[in-house]
Order: C-alpha cells, then structure tokens, then sequence
C-alpha cells in the first residue's frame, strides 16, 4: 500500500472557493476513479492557504491507471480549468508504509 500526499497552496482567501468547485465538480470525478480519499485537510498554523489531500493505492501501478482514468474525465477537466486561477503552487509526496514486524496494516 502507498499514500498519495497532495498539497497545494492556493492564493490568500482561495481555500473556499476551491472547496465550493471540489464540491460541485471535483470530489465526485475523484471518487469515482481514486476510491474514497483518506482525508482532506486545510492548514491551520505554519504555511497557510494550503490544501492536503490524502489519497491510497495499492501500488503504483494503481495509481498510475487511476489518474490515467480521472484525466481523461471531462467534468474533472472542468473542475481543474476552474481552479487553475487559485493555484500558487502544488507538491505531491509519495508515502509508502511502514510494515513493522508483528503489526498488522
């Protein structure tokens, strides 16, 4: 298993306008494709008007065919020119889990 970290800073004042597009356009197209994301988070103290998106995959094979499929997504495509305007900057991390021994996932 890998988590996908998705982080983008956003203009000051941008965080609701790009949740009120997530809400009408995007988080449907991702779901449909990604799977259900493990958390949505906004930043609170520290590098503000930030964005993180906690996504899981089995592989990064997974991964690679699920984005393929939510690119070719028109109304996630709407969604993006949308908030393409919002954007200052985006970082994506890719995590991969710690098995330790005698613990379970």
């Amino acid at each position: 298993m890998i988590l996908e970290e998705r982080r983008y800073t956003l203009i000051p004042g941008g965080v609701p306008q790009y949740i009120a597009h997530y809400r009408a356009l995007g988080r449907e197209s991702q779901e449909k494709h990604l799977g259900q994301m493990v958390g949505c988070f906004q930043s609170e103290v520290g590098e503000l008007n930030q964005l993180v998106f906690l996504w899981r995959y089995e592989s990064l094979a997974d991964r690679e065919a699920r984005r393929a499929a939510l690119m070719a997504d028109a109304q996630f495509t709407e969604f993006r020119q949308r908030v393409r305007g919002l954007l200052v900057q985006q970082k994506n991390c890719i995590l991969n889990a710690v098995i330790f021994p005698g613990a379970e996932r």
